[in-house]
Order: C-alpha cells, then structure tokens, then sequence
C-alpha cells in the first residue's frame, strides 16, 4: 500500500477512475440539463412578470395578471430563499410521500435543479430586460408588435447577450451545488467520492481528487463561455457601408 500523500493520491485515482468518470459525467449531465431547462423556466416567468397592464383592459385581466404575477413572485421568494439541499429532500421525498411519484435519481436531480435555477434565472433575465432601453420596447410597439413579438423579437436578443455572464455563474454554480443532491443517493461526484473514500478510509486524499476534478469542470466552462461572449461581441474589425472615405473601410474597435 502507498505510505505517501500523492502515492495515495495516484493509487486512489487509478483504482477508482471509472466511478469518477461516471460521477463526473453524472454531474455534467444534471448542471447542463438542470442550466438549460432552468433558463427556459426563467424567461418563460420573466416574459409573463413582464406584461403590460393597461388601464383601458379588461378587471378580469387585470385580476388574473395580479394573481400569476403573486404565484410567480411566490416561487422566486421559496426557492431562492431556502437552500438546495432542503428543496432536494421536500420535491424528493414529497413526490413519493403524497404523489405516489418515484422518479429515478437522476431525474429527480435534474427537476430539482432545474426548478431552483428557474427561480434566479427569472431574476436575471428580468434585469435583463429592464436593462434594455425603453425606446426599443416603444419603437416595436408604435409598428404594431405585440408584447410577445417585442420580447423575442427585439428585447430578448439584447437582454440575454447582457446577462450571459450571469448566466454562465450560474452554469458553474450548478455544477458545484449539484453536490448537494447527494442526500437522495443521486450518484454524481460528490456521492461516488464518499463511496470511495469510504473503502480505504482515506478521505483527504479521495477529496483533494475530487476538488481538482471541481477546479477543472469550472476552469473549463469559465473558458468556453469567455468564448463564446467574445463570438457574441462581433468581429474587433468592421466596415462601415457607404462612408465617406471608403465604402469598404475596415474600421478597428478598440474593447
């Protein structure tokens, strides 16, 4: 057996790759799901939180509007503030308590992250599209668009290029907080990584594997969506169509 720190270190991550792998793999599968489904619950509550209320309408709109915009502002408050961990037991163990509902573990990993991130991404994209000028919002209605066309159409496309650093925060705060779901046997890092320091008893060294394959996941996703923002940004060189000097000028951008 090793009698050193990284001897233990090379013997734990050979002996048990393939339960990391599959931890691993596990863990990309809820963050990217659970970021994915959890933007499209966020724009869905932004876009309806964000509807207009005109004097001229109906008392029964009105009503209703006031209702949703109470569940929706309901929901937010719950899962932003109370812990993952507690959501994870209540959704888990409620479902199969009161609706005779048994999900696989992963499933239930995905819905619960999904449900929690829906809440903050309904924040963000809110900010979003407050961030954006009003002058856009008015300029599509003066031509006859209606809410939902103005949102997709013309609000949407600038709000969410604003946001993509807050989105991609919240990307890699799933991957770290997908750890929690450990409480409901979900077999993602955290959990295979108990599991295997569990045999030898050697949790120190087990965890420092398991915190630089963390720093990875994270260092890697920070790049790719530092990519990505930059791709967003355009070409740093243009051309200016129909200028004075030249039509086709390439006109340098400094950022």
């Amino acid at each position: 057996m090793p009698t050193t720190f990284f001897g233990w270190v090379a013997f734990l991550a050979k002996e048990y790759y393939p339960l990391f792998l599959r931890g691993t793999a596990f863990t990309l599968i809820i963050a990217i799901s659970g970021t994915v489904i959890g933007f499209l619950i966020g724009l869905l509550v932004a876009i309806l939180r964000t509807i207009p209320v005109a004097s001229a309408d109906p008392p029964i709109k009105k009503v209703l509007l006031k209702v949703l915009r109470g569940i929706l502002t309901a929901y937010i408050q719950v899962f932003r503030g109370t812990p993952m961990i507690v959501q994870a037991m209540v959704i888990y163990y409620g479902a199969r308590q009161y609706l005779s509902l048994s999900m696989p573990f992963v499933v239930a990993g995905i819905v619960i992250v999904s449900i929690n991130t829906g809440a903050y991404m309904a924040e963000i994209i809110r900010g979003g599209i407050i961030s954006v000028d009003d002058g856009q919002t008015e300029g599509a209605m003066s031509i006859g668009m209606t809410h939902w066309q103005t949102m997709l159409s013309v609000v949407l496309p600038q709000a969410i290029r604003n946001i993509m650093p807050s989105i991609g925060n919240e990307f890699i705060v799933n991957i770290k907080d997908s750890s929690v779901l450990n409480v409901i046997s979900v077999a993602e890092l955290f959990f295979i990584s108990k599991s295997a320091a569990g045999t030898y008893l050697r949790y120190f060294e087990v965890f420092f594997i398991t915190a630089l394959i963390y720093l990875f996941l994270t260092l890697t996703v920070t790049r790719v969506l530092r990519l990505i923002e930059h791709k967003l940004d355009g070409p740093r060189e243009y051309v200016i169509h129909g200028s004075q000097n030249d039509s086709r000028a390439a006109i340098r951008v400094r950022k």
